[in-house]
């Protein structure tokens, strides 16, 4: 089996597939991490911080996992405090990913109210019913042409009819998801929060995954627990969460995110 060096920095391979951005890679026997980069096969290893993919795919998989995002940079920016501190320590080399914007936005539709492994499988359903040969993520032209039926099926539930309308709308020319990423961000955030199905979380983990905002804080209940803890226990609204996380997290935010989220969800008893 032959295999490419990609150049570029240091990426923790697990941590990073592991995070609860996409939901569809799979880790081999062998420890190679199989996956699709849009419709693109691609398997993966990590050797001491590099990159490995199969041959072809070195272009598309540095640029998928943000080998060129300056992580010594955003590291110095981390917060000073003991709770970044140690999701840095145990998280550095995860990377935020690059994600195909239709990809990102339709998995996370589907994420409300609903853990990682339900996502993986609502993800992998929709792959295996409606997407390519080799089963790459359903586009919205595939999907416009479902119904709500269908897609229950693939255990979306109430969110099938949020996913099959948003497929319609990118389908008829009424959401331009690719135009919009000349916006900024609170206009961005506007626009997505106007999608069915699409509140804040939603909206700030599509800015962060697939349109490059890294300042975008997506609050959920891991989230929000470390914020309260990192507020002294004072509770607060949505909004005033929002604007805590903003100025406490800095301008790599959703990094800092990122990391006190896999910690707090994988390791409780680090993110306390």
């Amino acid at each position: 089996m032959k295999w490419e060096l990609v150049p570029g920095g240091d990426l923790a391979l697990d941590l990073t597939l592991q995070s609860g951005q996409a939901f569809h890679w799979e880790k081999t026997p062998q420890g190679y991490w199989v996956g699709l980069i849009g419709e693109i096969p691609v398997r993966a290893r990590e050797d001491g911080g590099r990159l490995f993919v199969n041959p072809g795919a070195e272009k598309i998989a540095a640029h998928y996992f943000a080998l060129d995002h300056p992580l010594e940079e955003i590291y110095a920016a981390f917060p000073n405090d003991s709770q970044s501190r140690q999701a840095l320590h145990a998280c550095r080399g995860l990377r935020i990913l690059r994600q195909p914007l239709w990809e990102c936005l339709a998995t996370f539709i589907t994420s409300s109210m609903k853990q990682v492994a339900h996502i993986r499988a609502m993800s992998l359903a929709l792959r295996a019913k409606f997407g390519t040969p080799v089963q790459g993520y359903p586009q919205p032209h595939v999907l416009a042409r479902s119904d709500e039926l269908s897609l229950r099926a693939c255990g979306l539930g109430y969110r099938a009819k949020h996913l099959l309308a948003v497929a319609r709308g990118v389908e008829e020319g009424c959401f331009d998801l690719e135009g919009w990423r000349t916006l900024n961000t609170a206009d961005l955030r506007c626009a997505l929060v106007g999608l069915p199905g699409v509140g804040v979380k939603v909206a700030n983990c599509v800015l962060l995954f697939a349109y490059e905002r890294l300042d975008a804080v997506p609050i959920d209940v891991w989230i929000g627990r470390v914020l309260l803890r990192m507020r002294g226990g004072r509770r607060g609204t949505a909004s005033q969460l929002a604007r805590y996380a903003h100025r406490r997290l800095g301008p790599y935010a959703g990094y800092v995110q990122q990391y006190l989220f896999h910690v707090a969800r994988v390791s409780p008893k680090i993110a306390t």
